[in-house]
């Protein structure tokens, strides 16, 4: 029977509340299985891989239609699929047939008509939400009318809302926000970025606010920026030995350097920023919005690699960023890449997937490039690279070891940086209608 709860009215700036469940007990934990993908990319790494059968040619095995578009990766979940739409609902779905099992609606999204800019009508949900194992919560964060960001702790198991808390940036006007980049928990908090809406309009600066699971004991971190430097990167933040990476975007000065476009480590438990990478080139990229933000970084070993809008990768020794290891042009890239056997497959604006390897020395080479369009962040699982052409609605099935298509499959229109989730026998793809699930064999 499906079960639909309705969040009426989003609490106040700082609030924690239990709400809409029918007692305030918290639900058993539910621990990750083999054939979970709890958060973006599967795990905090964002390695993007996962263990099925082998692919040969997908078919669809059901489309269901939700109140909106699906910007973020569903979520797998104890046998659930999860998704959130930019109408603020989040649904859990019967991962082989689609149907609603229950459905929270988080509060009224806000209409593009009450925004200073962007592209998104309405913007509600659009980040990757995150799954707790400790708690048996799912972790969303709605934005609202007024632009206000909410975020909302949900058992996964139940659908009750447990815990919702206002968690508005530090710096800036919250309505010049958007929260695009997945959320990340991790020792038993929820970490959460911030960047601009398409337009950079108004007074946004990227920052992260950190919570514990239960919604308190808040900390944030902002670019030390008068203006933009936001954290969007679909992928949000790599964890790496007990520090958060994220990718920022470019800020307004073209003199002295602002903490922008660069990847910054910040330290997990207070968001203090430990280190920094910045490429030579932050005065040009800072000038013609060619930055390292469009992309979250990726780790290869005892790398790490960033690649952005300028199309340069750049290597830096995980334990000290600060340290250039080596640097190639590869394409330019947005969104995030899949890691597997010491290979990136990374999105390619404009074009399809490459596969990029990563020697013991740090030194780059490209494996191959796609034959394809498919702009999408791109996933691996049963000796394919899965990725979607988000503008063409189509998916494609990549031979992991040469990228030729081993099969391909029109879902409909996705958002841009589409990414699917692979579980068991399918994979996922969230649509600007739904929920996609498809067949591998």
């Amino acid at each position: 029977m499906t079960m639909r709860r309705v969040l009426g009215v989003l609490v106040g700036v700082g609030a924690v509340v239990a709400a809409c469940a029918p007692s305030t007990t918290v639900q058993p934990a539910e621990h990750a299985a083999s054939e979970d993908w709890p958060t973006y990319h599967r795990d905090n790494q964002r390695s993007g891989t996962a263990t099925m059968p082998p692919v040969s040619a997908p078919s669809q095995a059901w489309h269901t239609k939700l109140d909106g578009a699906v910007y973020g990766q569903p979520l797998m979940v104890g046998g659930r699929l999860l998704a959130a739409t930019e109408n603020d609902t989040v649904y859990a779905l019967d991962p082989d047939t689609g149907a609603v099992q229950w459905s929270d609606n988080l509060g009224t999204p806000m209409p593009r008509a009450d925004l200073p800019c962007g592209n998104i009508d309405p913007l509600g949900i659009t980040s990757t939400m995150a799954y707790d194992p400790d708690s048996g919560r799912v972790y969303a964060l709605a934005e609202t009318g007024g632009g206000n960001h909410t975020l909302v702790g949900i058992s996964a198991k139940t659908g009750a809302v447990e815990v919702t808390t206002t968690v508005e940036p530090p710096s800036g006007t919250p309505i010049a926000h958007q929260q695009r980049s997945a959320l990340t928990v991790t020792n038993g908090r929820v970490n959460i970025a911030y960047g601009g809406l398409f337009g950079d309009c108004g007074d946004y600066v990227g920052s992260v606010v950190s919570v514990r699971t239960d919604g308190t004991d808040r900390h944030d971190y902002a670019v030390p920026t008068s203006r933009e430097a936001g954290i969007w990167a679909p992928g949000g933040a790599v964890e790496a030995a007990g520090r958060l990476l994220y990718s920022v975007g470019n800020g307004e000065s073209t003199t002295t350097y602002d903490g922008s476009d660069s990847v910054i480590a910040l330290a997990a438990d207070r968001l203090d920023q430990v280190d920094v990478f910045t490429p030579s080139t932050w005065v040009d990229d800072n000038a013609h919005d060619i930055d390292l933000g469009s992309s979250s970084p990726v780790l290869v070993g005892g790398y790490v690699v960033i690649t952005g809008k300028r199309g340069v990768a750049y290597v830096m020794k995980s334990d000290k960023l600060a340290e250039l290891v080596s640097s190639l042009t590869i394409c330019p890239s947005y969104g995030g890449a899949a890691v597997d056997a010491g290979t990136i497959f990374m999105p390619c604006r404009g074009a399809g997937p490459k596969a990029v390897a990563v020697d013991g020395t740090g030194t780059l080479s490209v494996r191959w490039t796609s034959p394809v369009k498919a702009p999408g962040s791109p996933t691996v699982g049963g000796g394919a690279v899965w990725v979607v052409d988000y503008d063409g609605g189509t998916l494609y099935a990549l031979d992991e070891q040469s990228g030729a298509v081993r099969g391909q499959l029109s879902i409909g229109r996705a958002p841009h940086f589409a990414s699917p989730t692979l579980s068991g026998p399918r994979a996922y793809v969230g649509t600007m209608d739904g929920v996609v699930g498809i067949n591998g064999a």
